[in-house]
Order: structure tokens, then sequence, then C-alpha cells
């Protein structure tokens, strides 16, 4: 097969056979090219430009003519047939602000936290007595005596790595050592062992990691006092090829696409360690080396993909896993740039679409303890649901789409640095006021911004309870735009990229079909335990996006149920939480086992009831409004304001 010559404006070239994808070509020169839909072809922003020579393009989706004669082609469905030049438009880069706009709240330790009995991982101080013609036995029968004498540990066990290590360990130490092992029921492991004792004040550190689909966030922990001493988060690079798990799944299906999202995230992860690691040296002297467990949290498809797990399972009927239960793994067999013994505990998921995250959300909001029933909500690309208390868990996952995390629309954006967040509309002008993040020049609207604003269009009456734009309103805001009407929310002057900013009627219809699959999951988890929703003593909401949903638009546009405000609780990240109680106790982690073991879990893909409750709530708020009477009355109150202009939009 001929070979052919691609090359990158500015990233060099790299040679090819005849009919490879322009984004296989792109991934062997090590140059990013964005794919949010998994290499399908249906986001249409992995365009690219071909200067000179010969492609073939499979498909021009969302290309004009004006686009194809210019010379553009979706990467991921063009491929080549001679030698190529092709020009990459910048792409979309992650604005790491997150955490420095939005600071997560520093976790207190346990109540009565004690490592000696909480802490799976412990650190002994040894002396043994050295070998003489009298006593010949080995090393390692010698350091297994000393650890059953002196620390009361069951059967010691050990890799082959630090077996190569311990006989010039023991000499170093003038046999005096210390051992760090972790403890399980059976054995226990040696992790390290260090010459000469160690000062009780030097650090034992652990990780709690939480990859979320969008986010992945790491805390760093000292293990003895339970202090979390630096965190932090970053957009998982797994986005660049979906920005959604089943756009994932798709990817890593095709040619070498599980090992390069494996990568992916595992840079993301050591990326992190190194930053949590550079936080925590600026006040203490620590390093990666010193951190020998790691608790790990994610969705099902999350956990496959870091561990190279295949993952198309999931995907097709009947949705099952590979793997739910993981056992222990170490940190050289995982990847993860800490000591290469380190304890790697994955924690335990349900089924397909409710993982780890989910059941360490459930521990760490006390809703598997709570007294009376509880609604737990985990709302993101996925949005996870849980009902029930101490007696008894149901849950269910819904696909909420990337519309909440700013993708599917097209002026949609994440949470960083010029995203709108807030956004109010006065119901006479029809002009609308912003809050944008970093208080900077807007750039879109993440996920808050999207509800907020779809919440006023509703209630101004810009919008009516299908989501379709009044095109009659006396405002210069409402325009034809080229896929149909459109509501400017920012003009070009204003914007941070001098172009406006607008909702279309396809993002409308993109938002209401994300809030109608969620409600539409709480709704079918309640009936099928018979449970009235009005029952539910508390809303506990986790999640990082969830911690910034205002729960009045929220209810007004039919995304969470109609309660008290005070029943709302919003928990940030309950995913890392979870992981960090895990993290420092081992009830904690039997807990989580639990919580998984305990969960009913409900297919919606296979119930009808679910496509009978979504089609209901594809209006705003609902089609029942019974299920809404705070935003009934406010229709009524709007209506009254509204039906002097002779535009009654609510009927």
């Amino acid at each position: 097969m001929a070979e052919h010559t691609i090359s990158f404006d500015r990233d060099g070239s790299v040679s090819v056979p005849t009919g490879t994808l322009l984004t296989e070509a792109a991934v062997q020169a090590g140059v990013f090219i964005s794919q949010p839909c998994g290499g399908q072809g249906r986001c249409g922003r992995c365009a690219v430009q071909v200067q000179n020579g010969g492609v073939r393009r499979r498909s021009t989706l969302r290309l004009s003519e004006e686009d194809v004669a210019a010379g553009y082609a979706l990467a991921c469905q063009t491929v080549v047939e001679s030698d190529a030049q092709i020009i990459v438009p910048d792409q979309d880069t992650l604005d790491r602000t997150l955490t420095s706009d939005r600071v997560v709240a520093q976790p207190a330790v346990p109540p009565g936290y004690d490592p000696q009995r909480d802490q799976s991982v412990r650190r002994y101080c040894l002396t043994l007595s050295p070998p003489t013609m009298d006593d010949q036995r080995d090393d390692w029968s010698r350091l297994q005596t000393a650890v059953a004498q002196q620390a009361d540990l069951p059967q010691l066990t050990i890799s082959l790595p630090l077996l190569r290590q311990i006989g010039p360990v023991l000499r170093q130490g003038d046999w005096q050592v210390t051992a760090v092992v972790s403890i399980g029921e059976d054995a226990a492991r040696l992790i390290n062992l260090l010459p000469g004792p160690v000062s009780n004040e030097a650090p034992l550190l652990g990780l709690a990691i939480d990859i979320g689909t969008t986010t992945v966030s790491v805390w760093l922990v000292e293990l003895l006092s339970g202090e979390v001493i630096a965190q932090t988060a970053e957009y998982n690079r797994q986005i660049r090829c979906g920005e959604d798990v089943i756009s994932r799944i798709i990817y890593a299906s095709k040619n070498n696409g599980q090992a390069e999202l494996r990568r992916l995230v595992l840079e993301s992860i050591n990326t992190l360690v190194e930053r949590v690691m550079q936080k925590a040296g600026s006040e203490r002297q620590v390093t990666s080396e010193q951190v020998i467990k790691a608790t790990v949290v994610g969705n099902s498809i999350m956990m496959h993909l870091l561990l190279g797990i295949p993952a198309e399972s999931i995907r097709l009927s009947p949705f099952v896993t590979a793997v739910n239960h993981l056992p222990p793994f170490t940190a050289q067999e995982i990847g993860l740039d800490i000591h290469p013994e380190a304890e790697v505990i994955c924690l335990p998921g349900v089924a397909s679409y409710v993982g780890a995250d989910i059941t360490a959300g459930v521990l760490s909001s006390g809703l598997d303890d709570a007294p009376d029933v509880s609604l737990f909500m985990d709302v993101g690309t996925n949005g996870e649901i849980v009902l029930g208390c101490r007696d008894w868990l149901v849950t269910c996952a819904c696909s909420a789409g990337p519309a909440f995390e700013g993708g599917g629309v097209r002026d949609g954006m994440r949470a960083t640095r010029g995203a709108i967040e807030a956004v109010w509309i006065d119901g006479n002008t029809y002009e609308p006021t912003l809050r944008v993040i970093g208080n900077s020049k807007p750039r879109g609207l993440c996920g808050s911004g999207l509800i907020s604003l779809l919440a006023e269009m509703f209630l101004t009456g810009v919008v009516d309870k299908g989501g379709h734009l009044n095109q009659h309103l006396a405002t210069d805001r409402m325009r034809q735009g080229e896929s149909g009407p459109e509501y400017i929310i920012a003009w070009a002057d204003e914007t941070w990229h001098g172009r406006d900013i607008a909702i279309t009627h396809v993002d409308i219809d993109n938002l209401i079909r994300a809030k109608a699959a969620v409600y539409a999951g709480i709704s079918v988890l309640a009936e099928s335990v018979g449970v009235p929703l009005e029952m539910a003593e508390q809303v506990l909401i986790g999640g990082s996006f969830g911690k910034y949903i205002n729960v009045e638009n929220g209810v007004q546009i039919g995304l969470l149920p109609d309660m008290p405000w005070d029943n709302f609780k919003f928990l940030g990240n309950t995913a890392v939480l979870g992981a960090y109680h895990a993290l420092l106790s081992q009830t904690a982690q039997q807990r989580i086992g639990e919580i998984a073991g305990r969960m009913t879990y409900i297919e919606l893909s296979a119930d009808n009831s679910f496509y009978e409750a979504f089609t209901s709530a594809l209006f705003l708020p609902h089609t029942d409004l019974s299920q809404f009477p705070s935003v009934a009355t406010q229709i009524e109150d709007v209506n009254e304001k509204i039906s002097r202009k002779d535009a009654k939009v609510f009927s």
C-alpha cells in the first residue's frame, strides 16, 4: 500500500498509508485535534483545512458548500489519498481556572479518626537479629518473623521488585529498618522498606482521586493526621476524544483508541499528582515517593478506561460491565507516578452507568444512614440518581448529554473564566443582565448559565412552554440566524472574542431534552418503589456542577422537583469526598462495598415508563403543572402581566 507524507502546518509531518484517517495521522504526528463526539462525525469541531494534496471526505456534515470549496474537511471522516498539507485551526484549550475561581472547601477530618485503628496502611520500626553461623535464616524469613513478633501482623507478602531490595536495605540499616505495610484481612503486604528508624513526624501520604467524565480531582492527604494538605483539579484530557461516555466507548473501539484514552487519563492524573506535590511542597518537604496509598472513584466507563478494560459491552444490550468490584492494584500496575508499590483501591460500582462515584457519593452524603427517604442526584454529562434511606436504596442513570457541561450548545462552554453563569431578563425590555465567571468579558454560557437563561426566557415570554422562541417580541435581540430563530445574549462589542453570543432553538431543544431525561429518571425511580416524590425529606445534590445550580431556576424549567428550597442541600464533589473517607478508614471502604451491594439498579432503557415520563417532561416545566405548583403560580402572574400585550404564551 502506498505511503503518503501528511504535513501539519506547524507541527511537523508523518508518513501514513492510503486510507488513513486524518485524525489517525494527527495522533501519530503528535498533533491535537479535538473530537468531542468521539470521531462519529456529528459535532463538526474537528474541521481542518486541506491546503494541498488529495483526500476523500466520507461526510461533510456541518460543513457548508463554501467550507468544502475552501478546503475544509472533518478530520475524523476524511482519509488520505496522496501527500497533503493540513492546516489545523486553533483548538479549544482547557482553561485551567476552575480551581482558582471556585475554591473547594477544606474537608474536616472525620471525628475520632485513629490511624492505628482505622488506617489499612501503617509504618513499623523493626529491630532484627543479624544472621550468625548459628542462625542462618534467609533475609526474608528473618523480616517476616520480626513483623509477626513486633507488629503482630498476619502473614506478610512481598513483590519481586521489593524482594530484590530487602537484603541491601537490612544491611544498610544495620538490621534496624522501617516497614510500610498494607494490612488485609488474611495477609499483610510490604509496600516499602527503609533503612534505620523513621521519625514519627515523617509524612505518610495518600491520594483521593475522582475521575470525572469532564473533570479529574486529586486530594493529597496526610494519612496519620487525616489532613487534606493540597487539592487540585483539571479537565479530563479524554475530552478531546469525546465529551460524553458513549462517544469515548466508541472512540476506544477504533484502532488504538483504548490505549489512547488510557494514556490521556493517566496524563491527567499524573499531572495533578505533580501539581499537588508542588502545592504541598511550598510548606513541607514531601515527594511523590512518599505516597503509599490511593483510592480511586469514577463512573464505570472511566474506571474501565483507566485500567484498559474493554468497555464496549456497557453500551450494548444488556448493558453489562466487565467488572464492578475491582481487586487492589499497585501504582506500578496502573501507571500512577507515586511509590510503585503503593496500594491503589478502585472503589466498587453498581452497574453499567452507576459507578464508584455514586457509591462513594452516597457514603459521603450520609444517604445510606438516613432514617427518612432522601433523593441523591449527581447531575452532569450523565444524571445518576439514588432514592432511599438506611433500609433500602434504588438507583438509575439517565443520559443527560453534554448540554449541562456546555456541549451541544452553539455558544456553550465549560465553567471557566469568561463563562456566563447567571442571567436575568427584564420582562418589559427583554434586555439581559449577566454574571460572568472571573468578572471578564463573556465568552459563552456554562451549564448554570444555561439553566438560568432558560428559566428567565420562559418566565418573561421569550420562549413558550414547548421551548419555541417568540419571534414577535419588540426587541432587536430576537433575530433569524443560520439555523433558525435565536436570542442574542451579548453583542459582539461586549464579548471577549468579538462575536455575538446567542441561544438558538436547537440549543433550547437540547437543554429541554437534557432536563427531561433527568426529571424522568427521578419520576420513574419514585414510581418503581411506590414512593411519591413529596415524601423525600431532602434532595442531596452532588457533583461539581450541581453545586452551582440555582434551585429556583432548576425548578422553573422542570429539572428539579418542586419542593421547599430548604429541602435542597448542595454538597459539592461527593465522589472525591467519599474517596477521601475510604482512604482514611477501612470501615468507610467496607461501607461503600456494602452500599454497592444494597443498591437495586433500574435500567431505564428497558423500562417503557421512562419513555412516557421523558415525553411528558419535554415541556417547561412539564405537561403536568400539578407537579410544579410554585411554577404554575408564577406562570399565572406572568400571563397577567403580558396579557396586555396580547402575547399570552403559556396557554
